[in-house]
């Protein structure tokens, strides 16, 4: 399978407004009211207004793929979210981060101590949307494999962040350690997603686990995309400008950046890296640097190339309307605007 047709830009938005983005924000909506105790409250506040529902379209997307019926793996789509967002939570913690999604965090809008009791409860939360499928007659076998699943991504998203931890301040890092992290941090999530969906709608062994290849590919282009609007055009991406250099951590294009220069931008953007700073100007000299090399080209094939990965595990599917949205997915996970 070749990556082909045209792109939507607003595609994540189209995803949310979407019969089951709209499923699935009344449910959220539902299984957190407004009226609840002060620890559901922070959940809620970390949920709602929801985000673009992709990894919860994915899960109902891949259930159907292999036949099933996505409302049956609703609890779990919903999990997705929740330990998503969980993860976002702890990572604004991490990262110092102060806005997300236009508004305070969770740990500026609620205290710290509060914001990691609230993502925890979450993750838990994840486990139990798992176990309520049983309720949605899923058998008990996909639901404990599926259980193992979402605990095993879990394990690598932390594996992840701890190796994130070590590439801070290391601008001569390999770019392979860098794709490993993605692979753990972001593609873990992704692939859990499409795996438990898989398993949830009846798939068996080998489509479950061609779904979960999909999904970590899928996850590792679609970290270096996020990595590539954030130089190619900041006003596109809901990461704060400047967060990643602030916290003196190099992303793919910065590390791909280094090894081609010369001495004096790699002396410029290694000073600029242990500064840490987070001022507009910084950040423009620093993309300057960056921008003048050939690393944007770079990081978009290696973004292709797990593209054309992902594609390749899709192509083990029989073709169907599903199928081709997570084929669609893929394709906006490649494209950034130059």
């Amino acid at each position: 399978m070749t990556i082909t047709g045209s792109v939507p830009r607003a595609l994540l938005d189209d995803l949310a407004r979407s019969r089951t983005g709209e499923l699935l924000y009344d449910a959220l909506a539902t299984r957190w009211p407004a009226d609840c105790d002060e620890l559901n409250a922070i959940a809620r506040y970390a949920l709602l207004p929801a985000g673009k529902f992709l990894r919860p379209v994915m899960t109902m997307t891949a259930a159907e793929a292999v036949g099933g019926e996505p409302g049956q793996v609703l609890p779990a789509a919903l999990a997705m979210e929740y330990l998503h967002v969980a993860t976002l939570t702890h990572d604004d913690i991490i990262d110092g981060d102060m806005l997300r999604r236009g508004r305070p965090t969770v740990h500026v809008a609620h205290g710290l101590a509060h914001a990691i009791v609230a993502g925890d409860h979450l993750i838990f939360a994840a486990f139990t949307g798992i176990a309520e499928c049983r309720a949605a007659g899923r058998r008990d076998p996909a639901v404990v494999e599926s259980v193992a699943v979402l605990a095993e991504a879990g394990s690598d998203l932390c594996r992840g962040q701890m190796l994130e931890a070590r590439l801070v301040g290391d601008i001569t890092a390999e770019p392979e350690t860098y794709l490993e992290m993605a692979r753990l941090k972001t593609g873990a999530l992704f692939r859990a997603v499409c795996q438990i969906g898989a398993l949830l709608g009846g798939a068996d062994s080998e489509q479950a686990a061609a779904l979960g290849r999909y999904g970590s590919d899928l996850g590792v282009a679609f970290q270096i995309r996020d990595d590539l609007i954030l130089f190619a055009d900041p006003e596109v991406s809901d990461k704060p400008t400047g967060s990643d250099l602030a916290n003196g951590r190099p992303t793919l294009p910065v590390l791909m950046a280094y090894q081609t220069s010369d001495a004096d931008t790699r002396l410029a953007m290694g000073a600029a890296l242990t500064r840490r700073s987070a001022e507009p100007a910084e950040f423009d000299e620093f993309r300057s640097l960056l921008m003048a090399t050939d690393a944007l080209r770079g990081c978009q094939e290696h973004a292709s190339e797990y593209g054309r990965r992902a594609l390749d595990e899709l192509s083990r599917l029989r073709p169907s309307r599903s199928v081709d949205l997570l084929a669609g997915i893929v394709r906006w996970a490649i494209t950034t605007r130059p």
